[in-house]
Order: C-alpha cells, then sequence, then structure tokens
C-alpha cells in the first residue's frame, strides 16, 4: 500500500527548549504510515533554508519518497511555541506562499499512483480539491479543529474520510458533523476527542475508541499519528471500531518521542543535507 502526504510541512521551534523538529500534518501522516510498514511520499513545498532542509533531510532519513517535492526561493514555514509543563503554548509562526505550489499534470499522475492520499486545512489546496478527487482513489482531510459547517460542507463533497479535532464539541455537535459530511457524500467521519477518546461514523456504523495509555514526554503530533494508525488500520481490513482504537494506541506512541517524530535540531544548526530516498 502506497500512502501520499500532500501539502504542508513546517519546523516547530520549542523557544524555552532550543530545539526545532521537522514536521506539519502532511509530513507527519506520511512518516508514521512509513513507520507502520506502508510506502510512503510527500508531495508539498519546501523553502531554500536551514529549516527546509532539515524537513528534507528527515524526510529522507525515514525513507519518505521526495521525488515530486517543490523548491521555492523563500524562507520555509515555521512555528514557534513556549511550554507550560508538557502543555504547548502557541507564540507566533510563518507560513509559506502555497499559492505558489501549483499541482501540475505531472503531480496529478503522481496522486493517482497512490492507494491514499491525505492533507489537510494546513495545506491550502481547497481550489484543487475537484482535481485531486478525480484521481486520488481514497482522500482523507484534517479539519483540525475547524468546525464551522460552511467550511466543511465545501470540502466535503470531495473527500473519503473527515477528521477533526473536537475535544470541546459536545456529542449533539459531533452527531451534526456526522451528519452534515455524511449527507455531503462523505462515507467516514472521525472526531478525536482527546481523553474522552475518539468517535466516528462509517457507513452508517458508530464506534468510539478509549484514550490509550502511556508515557506523556510531547503531544506534539498525536493527532497526526492517530491519523496515520487509523487509516494504515482500515486499509489492512480491520474492522472500524478496531481501527479507532488503533489509531489511538499509535497517537499514544507518538507521545512518548519528543517532537512529532525525533530529528530534533537545535536552534541555530544547519542539519546535514541527504539527497531525497525514494520508498517508491
Amino acid at each position: 500500500m502506497r500512502l501520499l502526504g500532500l501539502g504542508d510541512n513546517t519546523v516547530d521551534i520549542y523557544i524555552d527548549r532550543r530545539v526545532q523538529f521537522p514536521g506539519g500534518n502532511a509530513v507527519n501522516v506520511a512518516v508514521f504510515a512509513k513507520r507502520l510498514g506502508f510506502d510512503a511520499s510527500y508531495l508539498g513545498c519546501i523553502g531554500n533554508d536551514d529549516h527546509a532542509r532539515l524537513v528534507e533531510s528527515a524526510l529522507a532519513a525515514e525513507g519518505v519518497d521526495l521525488s515530486h517535492i517543490k523548491r521555492l526561493d523563500e524562507p520555509n514555514s515555521w512555528s514557534r511555541t513556549k511550554h507550560r509543563g508538557n502543555e504547548r503554548v502557541f507564540d507566533t509562526s510563518y507560513r509559506l506562499t502555497w499559492d505558489r505550489c501549483n499541482l501540475s499534470d505531472e503531480d496529478l499522475d503522481f496522486i493517482a499512483g497512490h492507494d491514499h492520499c491525505h492533507s489537510s486545512v494546513y495545506s491550502g489546496l481547497e481550489a484543487d480539491l475537484p482535481r485531486i478527487r478525480q484521481v486520488a482513489r481514497c482522500l482523507s482531510f484534517d479539519f483540525s479543529d475547524i468546525s464551522t459547517h460552511e467550511y466543511i460542507g465545501r470540502i466535503a463533497p470531495y473527500i473519503d474520510i473527515a477528521f477533526v479535532s473536537g475535544a470541546k464539541l459536545t456529542l449533539e455537535e459531533c452527531s451534526s458533523l456526522f451528519a452534515l459530511l455524511g449527507s455531503s457524500g462523505c462515507g467516514t467521519t472521525i472526531v478525536t476527542r482527546g481523553a474522552a477518546g475518539a468517535l466516528g461514523t462509517h457507513r452508517g456504523e458508530v464506534a468510539s475508541s478509549k484514550p490509550a495509555n502511556g508515557t506523556i514526554k510531547d503531544t506534539l503530533g498525536a493527532g497526526d499519528g492517530f491519523i496515520a494508525g487509523f487509516v494504515v488500520a482500515h486499509h489492512s481490513g480491520t474492522a472500524f471500531s478496531q481501527s479507532l482504537q488503533l489509531g489511538a494506541e499509535h497517537a499514544a506512541t507518538v507521545c512518548a518521542e519528543d517532537g512529532a517524530f525525533g530529528h530534533g535540531m537545535p536552534i541555530g544548526t544547519e542539519p546535514t543535507k541527504t539527497d531525497p530516498v525514494s520508498a517508491a
């Protein structure tokens, strides 16, 4: 099975700890899927600075196919956070100019060569979703904590699996999202609710997961770990309810590692340049 992470990448800078980690929703899901046994690729835009080289070298070290990344002559995306214990507090961020990352016909052919494509609200690809939908075999989308019906209603017709971060949502609000996405043609919707576990619906079946126990070292990337764990289990033929639980268990393993998937660098240190590695 081949999974493609499509869209965003970033460098998460921990100001108080003086360390930075590669990440981003599409990057993290691709790396986690690779670690769980899938072939994985990343298609997105990176900049021309040390942050870009950190992202690229980490993906290459993880064996993710980088054959179609796009390089822009500008700084890479980054996000700065501070810490209160294990809790992360957002400081500020910079986002690379995503509207310059036009998807070509070659890119669409590359997307079509994967069994699963994952993207998110952070990737700025909303206008491209109709074209992506035409070629993607299975398309998932992470809405993060955006639960406005207007935005979700625009995206839902083009996706197969929706993920929503809904720790503050009531059960009634979750049911409303299930109805909205289901009526728009999205067959599977999952709301992750932190300590309350995940709640999801798949072709009329409603199921939930319990939060998995584990050492909490850093929660960065936990939601992306859930996504990858669920997607890998789902495509392996695992029952929906069990796939939810496996997603929760993989999210717990992510919390035991610094950064989303490691590869931390002290702030101001230039990473070693590594040639891209293809897992195709």
